[in-house]
């Protein structure tokens, strides 16, 4: 079967995660433009793809998993790693830099936009290249896959299909803590041959206005989440889903207080 068919029953087959792909596309080009984000993209996609293929025969990084070939023929593989998985490190990626950059970005001193109460940020290169936000990055990339993972490791109950399996399963509801070292490895390695670059680019004009701009990014991040969190309760699993609730809200609560301006809504009364 030609290549061309397979990628079109591919997007028949896994339609979300083309969404989330298109979604990461317009917010990151809103953000940081073309160049920086087929660049991103490119980067991302070519190491979780490499650290798949290892992991698949080495357990180097995510630790040992298989995917068992059950969708062969219904949707793209290369090698033997299905397409729609590799490509949805990408946009995990950016979204979970976005959040990063949310919680870590310095504020602007200009006043807010009136039409939208929250924070303007600073969007300098040396901020959003920052170790600090490698690190951040790297760790809420591990985190969203800590809901991502387990509802998918159950595919054979929902749309997914069951696609892999860990020959020892772990701790986390039958993930191995391995796994997710892994994405945390793979965030770092791509960020690290990404930043370099970032910073050799020609100055991005800061696109006004940033924060609305960043949000779209915030907005994937946690559509994915709600995503998989209802996949989760839907199939009947509310520790799990009530788990990764619990472990996320933290997070946004702290993202909407540092970027609301409460300043409007008390100005508003």
């Amino acid at each position: 079967m030609d290549i061309a068919s397979l990628f079109f029953k591919t997007i028949a087959l896994r339609p979300y995660v083309f969404l989330f792909l298109a979604a990461f596309l317009f917010s990151a080009i809103k953000l940081i433009g073309w160049r920086r984000t087929w660049r991103f993209w490119l980067i991302s996609w070519t190491t979780a793809f490499a650290c798949e293929f290892s992991s698949t025969r080495t357990g180097i990084p995510f630790g040992w998993y298989f995917y068992n070939g059950s969708t062969v023929g219904q949707e793209l593989y290369i090698s033997n790693v299905p397409f729609m998985d590799s490509i949805s490190f990408s946009f995990l990626l950016y979204a979970s830099y976005c959040v990063a950059l949310g919680l870590l970005l310095p504020f602007d001193s200009s006043p807010s936009i009136e039409c939208f109460p929250v924070k303007l940020l600073q969007f300098g290169v040396e901020t959003r290249t920052s170790w600090t936000v490698l690190a951040l990055t790297a760790f809420l990339f591990a985190c969203i896959d800590m809901v991502i993972d387990p509802v998918a490791l159950r595919g054979d109950r929902w749309f997914l299909g069951k696609i892999y399996y860990y020959p020892d399963p772990g701790w986390h509801f039958g993930v191995p803590f391995a796994n997710y070292v892994g994405w945390a490895v793979v965030g770092l390695i791509s960020l690290g041959i990404y930043f370099p670059l970032e910073r050799r680019l020609p100055s991005l004009s800061p696109p006004q206005p940033i924060t609305q701009r960043l949000l779209l990014g915030v907005g994937l991040y946690y559509g994915v989440l709600a995503f998989n969190l209802g996949v989760t309760f839907w199939i009947g699993e509310p520790v799990m889903g009530m788990s990764g609730l619990l472990m996320h809200l933290p997070v946004l609560i702290l993202l909407i207080a540092r970027l609301s301006d409460f300043r409007r809504f008390s100005l508003a009364r």
